[in-house]
């Protein structure tokens, strides 16, 4: 590899979020020069059947579709992929970057540390694959994106299942920066809430204050604010274990606020609040014509009714079909149709499909028409360029892809300023 490109392990890649964010667009959309490389990747989705894999088969078919080295693109169980590089059959190269955007899953550990070798989790938490990856390979820096509750799950012990991936990360030798990023806080066309994660070993020793205010790479690329005198300080335990039993028990709230720092056990939190004056991309910017939009994805009049219902506020009496129970159900209204003078609301792996639902977009176009939002424009709010899950799948696929994507931007930022702290030593 040219010593100008940063090698990259992707796990549980999807279609490719991270490293078109990382690498850049490839041909025919554009020439990937955003400086790095993957040079081994991992998806699979379960159980594993083949009809199943159709967001691997579009990785593939994006990125190499004449790739003659298949072992660069792994599509098994991830566990399975461990035990055979364990085993010596597989091989991973070394890297510099891992990056994962991992399933949320309960996180509770099995054994402490005098009980077995390492720590152990129940049987298929993927936590404890990535935790064993980075025991096996020890990537200089790892970049984790994932949903915002995991800073407070579970309900029982809040902020539990984030502190065992920092009593982890530590006893690794890992610094962690996390910051709950608003994708529409800067800029982006989704009002999309996660939680980005970024680790480096044996980092040098941080001013906390400092570190997260300014000098952190999540605060260069995400500029924040935040009072000084309200943060607050505490220490996680080394041994997953005891964090599993002890942490949060009893709590109402999680200790972890929207950003903050690790190193060494010791924790530095703060409640922030984002800072950016550039332009911003709303949901109505990124709307195609209406007479290039498929008919199917029009609500008809006779439907139209439904759609409201689904989305209007309620409260109703109603009666368990199963058990005659009878009960008093609520829910608030949601907006109908959406305002595209604002950043979209969160897209869902459920945006496919005719079917009238509560959480599926609606807008209404010019012509007075309401219509459902198509696979392209799906993928313009992540970030995609649009077609990039026209690989074979259906409409209902393709939005679950996307449901399941990450805003391309937010990673690609802080790539570049990685790759420019990287350079500059």
């Amino acid at each position: 590899m040219p010593k100008s490109q940063i090698s990259v392990v992707e796990l549980f890649a999807g279609v490719g979020g991270f490293r078109l964010a990382l690498e850049g667009l490839p041909a025919p959309y554009g020439a990937a020069s955003n400086g790095y490389k993957i040079v081994w990747a991992n998806q699979w989705e379960p159980p594993g059947s083949t009809g199943r894999q159709f967001a691997y088969q579009c990785y593939v078919q994006r990125f190499d579709p004449d790739s003659q080295n298949p072992e660069q693109h792994s599509n098994e169980d991830i566990a399975i992929a461990l035990d055979k590089a364990e085993r010596g059959e597989l091989h991973i190269p070394c890297h510099t970057l891992m990056v994962a955007g991992f399933p949320c899953q309960d996180y509770s550990v099995a054994k402490p540390l005098s009980q077995a070798e390492g720590i152990e989790g129940k049987k298929g938490v993927l936590w404890w694959e990535i935790y064993r990856f980075l025991q096996m390979k020890k990537p200089r820096f790892v970049i984790l994106e994932n949903v915002d509750r995991m800073l407070k799950s579970p309900t029982s012990q809040r902020g539990r299942d984030f502190a065992i991936m920092l009593s982890c990360f530590a006893l690794l030798g890992y610094s962690v920066e996390w910051r709950i990023i608003n994708a529409a806080d800067y800029g982006f066309p989704q009002r999309r809430r996660r939680v980005y994660l970024l680790a480096e070993i044996n980092a040098h020793e941080w001013d906390m204050e400092d570190q997260l205010s300014q000098s952190g790479i999540i605060s260069e690329a995400f500029p924040l604010s935040f009072d000084p005198s309200s943060a607050s300080e505490f220490r996680i335990d080394l041994d997953p274990y005891i964090v599993s039993q002890s942490f949060g028990t009893g709590h109402k709230a999680s200790p972890f606020s929207n950003a903050g720092l690790m190193q060494n056990g010791a924790v530095y939190t703060a409640e922030s609040t984002p800072v950016f004056s550039g332009e911003k991309v709303l949901l109505g910017d990124i709307l195609i014509d209406e007479n290039l939009i498929p008919e199917e994805f029009f609500i008809d009049d006779d439907s139209l009714s439904r759609w409201q219902y689904l989305k209007g506020a309620k409260s109703e009496h109603r009666k368990n079909k199963q058990t005659g129970f009878e009960y008093k159900y609520s829910e608030g209204g949601m907006v109908f149709p959406e305002s595209l003078d604002q950043p979209s609301r969160t897209i869902l792996t459920g945006e496919g499909g005719k079917a009238a639902s509560r959480f599926k977009h609606v807008v209404q176009v010019k012509s007075g028409r309401f219509r459902r939002l198509v696979p392209e424009e799906l993928e313009l709010l992540q970030g995609f360029p649009p077609g990039w899950t026209n690989t074979g799948m259906s409409d209902v696929k393709r939005a679950f892809c996307m449901g399941n994507a990450l805003v391309v931007g937010i990673p690609e930022r802080l790539g570049q300023i990685l790759k420019a702290r990287i350079e500059s030593e």
